[in-house]
């Protein structure tokens, strides 16, 4: 039987009315890859009157960190605001669109990694909507890494960022619904909050389980593949290497011009990383680092999904990069997701240790020992939020 996303079970009661605005994008599909927007525009006693767009736009056709403007949905003729724009204040829905609104529906399909930022704009609407006094409903959806494995260090204070907005593993192992619950109750933030939960979503599931269509939520997450590589290999955003963006195989490819794939690869199989193999492999980006640039590096081939431990093996391809090739490495040093005062591998890590200790070249197995540990605490947090066994 196939899992019915929140959008398929949401509907306002029987002669109640009331003004909308829509958090979606274009993977905000039901099951027949009818269009959220749509459906809600359609719904008795519905009137939408305004749809936002988190990063990448409501179409999801701009790059990452490119802010993106303002416009109207064409099938519709409502006014669309873009949620991620070129400042921090953008981040949030404006004042004037919860003023016109009784509820602020949420759907936007996450890929179960906390730097994804659409984790960081549904904390924003709902801080926004308690200022307001609005109701707001998320549409609860797949994790498509499962509900089960949770790995990695929480953030640390200090290190909160649009790609670190609450105390949370990379792998937090939760849906959107479900963080939802949990940071309106953690962060004390007050939102009259209601959540639709899915009908047939177990925690052991992966995305195929599902039997949903996968809709890309962002330009370079194209399959669920790529979201199960996701929580290690974005990590290459906080350095000069390349993430694989501008090929047809982004963050499962990695590397750059200086890299020998073969010293790498021999590097990464000696490690023995569970549920995983690598590839040497050359590459040429179109657009992003190294466009037009022949780069050597790897490709990440998961062989067993249920033992990868994609944050781990982020982590320890940084490392073996940095002892292969300590000049040539960089840190990234440029501003990143609008904080420019630290490095922005700590923002993605929650702390400056996982930095610190690739410098120094410290054995894999205490890298470990510390996710495991961020892990296990995590897990107790999470319990008293899980809306599904």
């Amino acid at each position: 039987m196939p899992v019915i996303p929140g959008i398929s079970r949401f509907r306002i009661p029987r002669g109640r009315r009331v003004d909308a605005a829509l958090v979606c994008n274009q993977a905000s599909v039901d099951p027949r890859l009818r269009r959220t927007a749509d459906i809600v525009a359609a719904l008795p006693g519905v009137r939408l009157r305004w749809l936002l767009g988190p990063e990448h736009g409501l179409c999801g056709v701009e790059q990452d960190m490119v802010g993106v403007g303002h416009s109207t949905d064409g099938p519709t003729g409502v006014p669309v605001v873009s949620l991620y724009g070129s400042a921090p204040s953008s981040l949030a829905p404006p004042k004037r669109v919860l003023e016109d609104v009784d509820v602020l529906i949420f759907d936007l399909q996450d890929i179960g990694s906390r730097y994804y930022t659409f984790f960081s704009t549904l904390v924003h609407c709902m801080r926004a909507c308690a200022a307001a006094g609005a109701r707001m409903v998320v549409l609860d959806r797949p994790n498509p890494l499962g509900g089960v494995a949770v790995e990695g260090n929480g953030v640390e204070s200090g290190f909160e960022s649009f790609v670190g907005i609450h105390d949370m593993p990379v792998r937090h192992g939760m849906t959107v619904g479900e963080m939802a619950l949990m940071v309106n109750a953690e962060a004390g933030i007050g939102c009259d909050l209601r959540v639709v939960p899915m009908r047939g979503w177990q925690r052991g599931m992966d995305f195929s389980d599902t039997r949903l269509p996968w809709v890309a939520p962002s330009p370079n997450m194209s399959a669920p593949t790529t979201a199960l590589v996701y929580p290690g290999m974005c990590l290459f955003e906080g350095t000069h290497l390349s993430e694989g963006r501008g090929t047809t195989r982004p963050f499962e490819l990695f590397g750059a011009p200086f890299v020998d794939p073969f010293a790498l690869c021999r590097r990464l199989e000696s490690l023995k990383l569970p549920g995983v193999a690598f590839r040497p492999d050359f590459f040429k980006p179109q657009f992003h680092k190294f466009a037009g640039q022949v780069c050597g590096g790897a490709q990440a081939h998961v062989t067993d999904a249920r033992t990868f431990r994609p944050y781990l093996s982020g982590v320890a391809v940084l490392a073996a990069v940095k002892r292969l090739w300590p000049n040539e490495f960089r840190w990234r040093t440029e501003p990143y997701e609008f904080v420019g005062d630290r490095p922005a591998i700590d923002l993605l890590t929650g702390t400056d240790k996982v930095r610190m200790w690739v410098d120094e070249g410290r054995p894999l197995r205490e890298f470990r020992a510390f996710f495991d540990k961020g892990a296990a605490a995590f897990k107790k947090r999470r319990k008293q939020f899980l809306l599904y066994s």
